[in-house]
């Protein structure tokens, strides 16, 4: 599987992309890291702090903010990686960078890299940013019996989104939307999940705002 998916990835290349002073606050980038045996690779994954302001305990790829001081957005990636678990840039290499995205509800834009762990890492949460770290075999998000859907409701309305469950951690949002892109692309899982329209998105947005 792993393989196959490091070969097929060849049509996302790693671009050294440095963003405009003006992009600071609104740009980041992410590491969707994976490693372990050929046949059963897994996928890296941080459950973030319940203190945080954003996404509090929510599960997360490594990864963060651009700063002006970063070269390009793959040194952000890497940067931020070892800032939250302690895992440094020459234990990665970098094979991909996926399509740009944004987290529904949130106008910022996201770069995932993927990257292939070497052997013999070691890992160290950073407690003031992350709760824990755990890994999840990719062969769990290509079954698509694993995946639910969710309601989340407030004063604009009600919204559906998929998640997938694995030993007690909810995965969703833009970290099961990038896995899943990948494995399309890669393994041609055609997972099909449905998630709110933008258009609903935005009329619920814009009746809270008036």
């Amino acid at each position: 599987m792993l393989r196959t998916i490091t070969e097929k990835l060849k049509k996302f290349p790693v671009d050294h992309y440095q963003p405009s002073p003006q992009d600071h606050g609104s740009t980041a980038a992410v590491m969707l890291l994976l490693h372990g045996a050929p046949d059963n690779p897994q996928v890296l994954l941080t459950q973030r702090a319940q203190h945080l302001n954003n996404h509090a305990g929510e599960v997360a790829f490594p990864g963060g903010m651009w700063d002006v001081a970063d070269s390009n957005l793959l040194q952000t990636a890497l940067r931020e990686t070892h800032e939250e678990i302690g895992l440094s840039a020459g234990s990665i290499e970098p094979i991909a960078m996926l399509p740009s995205t944004f987290p529904r509800l949130r106008s910022i834009k996201v770069t995932p890299y993927v990257g292939l762990v070497k052997d013999s890492f070691v890992l160290r949460p950073e407690p003031s940013e992350i709760a824990a770290i755990f890994d999840v075999p990719l062969s769990i998000f290509t079954d698509i019996n694993q995946y639910k859907y969710f309601e989340t409701k407030n004063q604009l309305g009600t919204l559906s989104f998929p998640f997938l469950e694995y030993q007690g951690y909810k995965i969703w949002g833009l970290t099961l939307n990038v896995v899943v892109g990948m494995l399309n692309s890669t393994l041609n899982s055609a997972i099909v999940l449905n998630y709110p329209s933008d258009e609903l998105i935005e009329k619920l947005t814009t009746r809270g705002q008036q």
